[in-house]
């Protein structure tokens, strides 16, 4: 019994660190590191010809990485004159983690932020999906002085009922943690993938080629698999706090959410931040679940464009 136990254990381990390997060679990283004093952050940096008429750095959600948001908004937003800036957060991607405390999306605001204005950039409209709904809003509370705008998409931004899916607590434990991710996340997860994107996008279809381009599935390494679910637990405490500060954001803010949301209920964090962030306006697609930069990028756009003229605006002396 102890000789098949041990030789199952080693075959898990030996099958998540094959995989891991196959992942990182299919799914090299797109982009460029930038070398902070914790650890390096991986970004992918795209610009218009000519003068940027702004940046947007966009920030994506949990289980996820750069890709996300850039496959989605990147080329139209670089057609329309903006430069696009999209990081892996830390710990995904291929992004190292950057410390103990980077669960905090606190701390994440703080270490992107270091690593753009080494790139030259100390000013930008921030858009969050998702995780990083409360990521953005932490920018424009945290860092008024670098936030332009700010996008939320499908945001997580309030306390909420009830705790987040059965492996996240365990996958985030010390010991316990450790071995789930480097025994048994690879596996199950692959085993379930199809079914776990497809409730990404629904009531919409996974896009086409979707886990192709963004490579998703690295996801699944145990370090990132740790890490996400390191985000994920620490969330409810941290967006319980955050939300009684909603009221001090200045910068020209917009919401985009999907009516048919199961994910994250629109009317308990997009509408309730709407009501609390003077000045922010609120779009809700009928029939668009929790990926509406996918199922309906135009109207995301439209929201990037509104927040830069009323930036542009701001920021205009007045006569």
């Amino acid at each position: 019994g102890a000789l098949a136990l041990a030789a199952c254990v080693a075959g898990l381990f030996a099958f998540t660190r094959w995989s891991t390997r196959r992942l990182e060679r299919r799914f090299p990283p797109r982009g460029r590191f930038v070398s902070l004093p914790e650890g390096r952050l991986h970004l992918t940096d795209l610009r218009p010809e000519g003068a940027p008429r702004a940046t947007v750095l966009l920030l994506h959600g949990a289980s996820g990485n750069e890709a996300d948001p850039r496959v989605a908004l990147g080329e139209r937003l670089v057609a329309l004159g903006f430069r696009v800036i999209a990081v892996d957060r830390p710990g995904h991607g291929w992004s190292e983690r950057c410390g103990a405390d980077a669960a905090n999306p606190a701390r994440q605001a703080r270490l992107i932020r270091d690593a753009l204005e080494r790139e030259g950039v100390d000013r930008a409209i921030v858009l969050g999906h998702s995780w990083s709904g409360a990521l953005a809003q932490n920018f424009a509370l945290d860092h008024k002085d670098f936030t332009q705008g700010l996008v939320l998409v499908a945001p997580v931004t309030h306390g909420w009922p009830g705790g987040v899916s059965w492996h996240y607590e365990p996958t985030a434990l010390p010991v316990v943690g450790w071995l789930f991710a480097h025994l048994l996340a690879m596996p199950l997860g692959l085993l379930i993938f199809e079914r776990a994107l497809a409730g990404v996008f629904a009531p919409q279809p996974t896009p086409a080629d979707y886990a192709a381009r963004t490579g998703v599935a690295l996801v699944l390494r145990p370090r990132a698999f740790r890490a996400n679910a390191q985000d994920v637990v620490g969330l409810k405490a941290f967006v319980t706090a955050q939300s009684r500060r909603l009221g001090e954001i200045a910068a020209p803010t917009a919401i985009v959410s999907g009516a048919a949301d199961d994910i994250v209920l629109t009317d308990l964090h997009s509408r309730a931040s709407a009501k609390a962030i003077p000045g922010a306006r609120l779009t809700i697609l009928p029939g668009v679940g929790h990926s509406p930069h996918h199922a309906a990028p135009e109207a995301v756009t439209a929201a990037i464009l509104d927040v830069a003229r009323r930036a542009d605006g701001a920021s205009q002396p007045r006569s």
